[in-house]
């Protein structure tokens, strides 16, 4: 698995204009079936893909908070909303609660996440390659093909399967 996450980066790179240009047409004209198609191949690679194998996306990125998704953890710890904001988040450049730092401090060193049950919506929903209207999420998935080689797969038998 670690020689896939550490050529996922150029793979990613060199499909990186072919996917744009998918995209692109995709967005124009996306086929009646997309989100049915979508839920097919996105239940189709995790099947095959253990994410524990991987925890790429806790390792590089972090997951954006919602104002839910701080309470509803904070309120896991036992602490105060702001306490726990202070503690693990900071605000970014466009005003979201992120993770101060990466690797996520959630993460354990078997790649489980301590907060699994209560975890952000973002993680939860991450690669969101299953996602309704997923035409719409399409600069969002050219970075994660880029990060979680299940997205990538996903993307790949995209590609096959719908003949823009």
């Amino acid at each position: 698995m670690q020689d896939i996450i550490n050529n996922l980066p150029k793979l990613a790179k060199d499909k990186h204009k072919e996917n744009k240009i998918f995209f692109t047409k995709l967005k124009k004209k996306p086929p009646k079936q997309l989100d049915y198609i979508m839920q097919e191949l996105h239940e189709q690679e995790f099947r095959k893909t253990d994410c524990l194998d991987c925890a790429n996306c806790c390792k590089t990125t972090g997951p954006l908070f919602t104002d839910r998704d701080v309470t509803r953890i904070a309120k896991h710890f036992k602490m105060k909303t702001q306490k726990f904001i202070e503690q693990f988040l900071r605000v970014d450049e466009d005003n979201d609660y992120v993770l101060q730092s990466v690797p996520c401090t959630f993460l354990g060193a078997d790649n489980y996440c301590s907060i699994y049950e209560v975890r952000p919506k973002a993680c939860s929903e991450f690669p969101h390659t299953d996602r309704k209207k997923f035409q719409q999420i399409s600069n969002l998935t050219l970075q994660n093909v880029a990060i979680c080689p299940a997205a990538f797969n996903i993307v790949e038998k995209m590609k096959e399967r719908i003949k823009l």
